[in-house]
């Protein structure tokens, strides 16, 4: 289940409150649902319900628990909690998980580019680049840093983060960015393509763009840790092919005790955290576009990374020593192949290469 699926999910039951007159208050357009600002509060909030309470004459947690009611049960839907004053924290159950590997490997690179329909297969695989260096770079004049490279690196890559979104037509000027002083050309040949779009990219508008000495090939390099994240995704592809098995989504939990009734154990904690980025990389390429703002999807595609690994080492994709692949192998290496499925539609949209090896 995705973030714009919850969301439909409970205008619906709002809507169903109104209708049998359990509420009395307009019915929103829509349902803001998201992370939940730490953890052990769900996979998503949302304060629908203390919007809801001035026009209702009622408490929030009142309007909350009338719609908390109308929720719980739904299909990929495990819990529904009503916390402080009035928030709703959704848990996913694991189904909603299988779906959305499901959902996202059957989309592969069209998932979260609405203009996928209208480009070649060859042009959504693959990104150029090196193309970047035949973009104007804007070179600063009378000693004076220009728009120069950030400006061309951002502009092309907002072009093409806003056709993702579904937005038709060029945005007229940009946001308002802190220069660099050095052309494209110079920091290219110092840094290489991938690390000088991604210095660039990186910061906020308003934030100056810190520029290092070397790329540095290990983990302390976000750049680096989401490519390798990526390229971590299509190894365990290939070595799942050497032991005889694919991937198949299902239940990526441990496998159920003897006698428990269960064929697995729930799925981790760090699954679900990975599940809700995975699901979240459509909207941050909306936001992204409607903010102008190509930090946000750096910054998803960083955390997405970082909860790649966790995952990982929560719960192993490859049979370990004698084991025989079984279907938690197979479910697991689905969700793996899901996250580099993301982590590479991301890449693309900025224009930097996704190694299939690091």
């Amino acid at each position: 289940m995705t973030p714009a699926e919850l969301s439909r999910t409970v205008l619906r039951s709002v809507r169903g409150a109104v209708e049998e007159r359990e509420l009395s208050v307009p019915v929103p357009a829509r349902i803001v649902v998201q992370p939940p600002p730490r953890p052990g509060c769900g996979d998503y909030a949302s304060n629908v319900a203390l919007q809801l309470a001035k026009p209702a004459g009622r408490p929030a947690r009142e309007v909350a628990e009338i719609l908390r009611k109308r929720l719980a049960g739904t299909p990929g839907i495990d819990r529904v909690e009503i916390a402080g004053p009035g928030f709703l924290n959704f848990t996913l159950g694991d189904g909603a998980l299988v779906t959305l590997v499901r959902d996202v490997l059957a989309q592969g690179p069209a998932y979260g580019d609405r203009s996928a329909g209208n480009r070649p297969v060859a042009d959504l695989v693959s990104a150029d680049p090196a193309s970047v260096g035949r973009v104007s770079t804007g070179r600063a004049s009378a000693g004076r840093p220009g728009p120069g490279a950030r400006a061309a690196v951002v502009g092309e890559v907002l072009e093409r983060i806003g056709a993702a979104a579904g937005r038709t037509g060029r945005a007229d000027g940009h946001p308002a960015l802190v220069p660099v002083p050095d052309d494209l050309a110079t920091l290219t040949a110092r840094l290489g393509t991938d690390e000088a779009r991604w210095i660039l990219l990186r910061p906020a508008a308003h934030d100056p763009v810190r520029v290092p000495e070397r790329p540095v090939q290990r983990e302390s390099n976000p750049r680096f840790r989401v490519q390798y994240a990526h390229a971590r995704t299509r190894a365990l592809v290939r070595n799942a092919a050497d032991l005889g098995f694919l991937s198949e989504p299902g239940g990526v939990g441990a496998p159920a005790a003897a006698g428990s009734g269960a064929e697995f154990r729930p799925a981790p904690a760090s699954a679900h955290a990975l599940h809700t980025l995975l699901a979240g990389h459509p909207s941050v390429v909306e936001a992204a576009a409607r903010l102008r703002a190509p930090d946000r999807l750096v910054r998803h595609l960083e955390a997405t990374a970082d909860a790649f690994f966790r995952w990982h080492d929560d719960c192993p994709p490859l049979p370990v020593g004698e084991q025989k692949p079984l279907a938690v192998h197979r479910a697991r290496l689905a969700l793996a192949e899901a996250a580099g499925t993301v982590l590479a539609n991301g890449l693309r949209l900025l224009g930097i290469s996704a190694p299939e090896h690091l």
